[in-house]
């Protein structure tokens, strides 16, 4: 196998892990709110409002503030535009909450 075939299955390995990880953080009650897609595209969602927030509003050390319900409610507005969900609004705090800490636990 080439290394670019090595470096793509680790990337889906790596994927496969972090969602993995959100629905043990979320839960069995929220196992039905969101497929497998639906969290990749949340999580890539997520990705494009951070990198935005970031280029806006960093500190000197490259951190925003993180407001999680405006996150929500942001992957919420641009997924009823581009035709996924409907996600409920608690449903993806949780997602979102989960994403952090999934994020802060490759940090430790």
């Amino acid at each position: 196998m080439s290394s670019i075939d090595d470096e793509i299955l680790r990337g889906a390995e790596s994927d496969a892990e972090e969602v993995r990880y959100i629905r043990n953080y979320m839960g069995s009650e929220c196992n039905d709110c969101f497929t497998d897609e639906d969290i990749y595209y949340c999580i890539d969602v997520m990705l494009e409002y951070f990198e935005k927030a970031e280029e806006k509003s960093a500190d000197a050390d490259g951190y925003i503030d993180i407001d999680t319900e405006e996150v929500a409610k942001h992957i919420q507005k641009k997924a009823k535009k581009e035709g996924m969900g409907p996600y409920d609004l608690d449903a993806l705090l949780l997602l979102v909450d989960a994403e952090l800490d999934y994020n802060e636990s490759l940090e430790d």
